[in-house]
């Protein structure tokens, strides 16, 4: 395997904790909300986000919406225990006291980076996860997830081999292999053709169904945006408009461009 691999391998594992308990693939009964307070982030000289307020409750499914340098990415990173604020707290009300590597192993998160391994074939990389995760029946798990993201033939090819829409959708079963009571998406339609955007918009119905909370960043309008209860808009890193939690979010959505 490649160092880059094999760092990128170390990465995850601690990104995971260092202690790990079985997660269930099945309906998400743990339910975990986040509430950013006052949060600012800076890097050097530029304010990544600047006194956010925003509480998302558990089973909410918020799309984040706002142009390129807005703070989405950021607060997602923060909400994934990636990032710390520069000021502000970052809580999580159903696990009051709970520490940071428990709060991750309830969280999934499709980034810009696939979290993947080009040198690893689309099995091992899902079977990888799965006992990182210590779920019971790893290779099941990892059938049944290469399985419901279209994958079932590409099984034994490696990863580097794939398209960007291909390794989009491992990425997002790798994310979900754990049925994670927090989800965390950085644009996941990226690179995914209409049937991907067709399967991911029911995998997050799905998902959102089984109670699980959602948190997706877009830039534009599709499918995948279909169940979202709330819309909140972010623009030089502070909360522009928020449709609210039990709000109507269709106008702020139909704001946003259709993707092309």
């Amino acid at each position: 395997m490649r160092s880059s691999a094999i760092g990128l391998k170390r990465r995850c594992a601690n990104w995971c904790g260092d202690k790990r308990t079985a997660l269930e693939s099945e309906p998400t009964t743990s339910r975990l909300g986040v509430a950013f307070l006052s949060v600012e982030k800076r890097y050097g000289s530029l304010a990544a986000l600047r006194g956010v307020t925003l509480e998302i409750g558990a089973g909410e499914f918020v799309a984040l919406l706002g142009p390129n340098g807005a703070g989405k990415t950021t607060l997602l990173k923060m909400a994934a225990v990636l990032v710390q604020p520069s000021s502000g707290k970052v809580e999580y009300p159903e696990r009051a006291g709970a520490t940071h590597e428990s709060i991750k192993r309830s969280i999934g998160m499709v980034a810009h980076s696939t979290m993947l391994y080009d040198e690893m074939s689309a099995a091992e990389n899902l079977l990888f996860f799965a006992r990182l995760y210590d779920l019971d029946q790893p290779e099941r798990r990892a059938t049944a997830a290469l399985q419901a993201c279209g994958l079932p033939d590409r099984a034994a090819d490696l990863v580097r081999t794939f398209s960007r829409g291909m390794r989009q959708r491992l990425a997002i079963a790798r994310a979900l292999i754990h049925s994670p009571s927090l989800l965390l998406l950085d644009e996941p339609a990226a690179g995914l053709d209409r049937q991907g955007i067709a399967w991911l918009a029911d995998t997050l119905a799905e998902r959102h169904r089984a109670g699980c909370t959602i948190l997706m960043s877009t830039h534009g309008r599709n499918d995948s945006i279909g169940c979202v209860t709330r819309a909140v808009m972010l623009s030089g890193g502070r909360v522009q408009a928020d449709s609210g939690a039990g709000g109507d979010p269709r106008s702020m959505l139909s704001a946003v461009p259709v993707e092309g």
